[in-house]
């Protein structure tokens, strides 16, 4: 079982940057990928960005890319989403989640996340 905690959101004006952070726990990690995904308020919940195991490959919505980076220390089973250049319509809970598959570098929204946080909310004011 894997336990995954988010931390780091907060309300920031529109242009600024926020780093979100993400601690698993409970088992190793080997050889899982991980995902970013985000809900706003009234809409579903969307695929942000994926990483896999070693870092060196990742995925991202169009919507993002460029502005937001996904990386990951596997020493401290942590991964990250530094968001820059933020926007109002970036404003929602954003979640991680882990990826047992290994193949979220891949296939981006269409991996197998079976682990999920509880979210962090990240409010961008214009």
């Amino acid at each position: 079982q894997v336990q995954l905690v988010e931390s780091g959101g907060g309300l920031v004006q529109a242009g600024g940057s926020l780093r979100l952070s993400c601690a698993a726990s409970g088992r190793t990690f080997s050889g899982y990928g991980l995902g970013w995904f985000r809900q706003a308020p009234g809409k579903a919940r969307e695929f942000v960005a994926a990483i896999g195991w070693s870092g060196g490959s990742t995925y991202y919505a169009n919507s993002v890319k460029g502005r937001f980076t996904i990386s990951r220390d596997n020493a401290k089973n942590t991964v990250y989403l530094q968001m820059n250049s933020l926007k109002p319509e970036d404003t929602a809970v954003y979640y991680c989640a882990a990826d047992p598959m290994g193949t979220s570098w891949l296939v981006g929204p269409r991996g197998v996340y079976d682990y999920w946080g509880q979210g962090t909310q990240v409010t961008v004011s214009s």
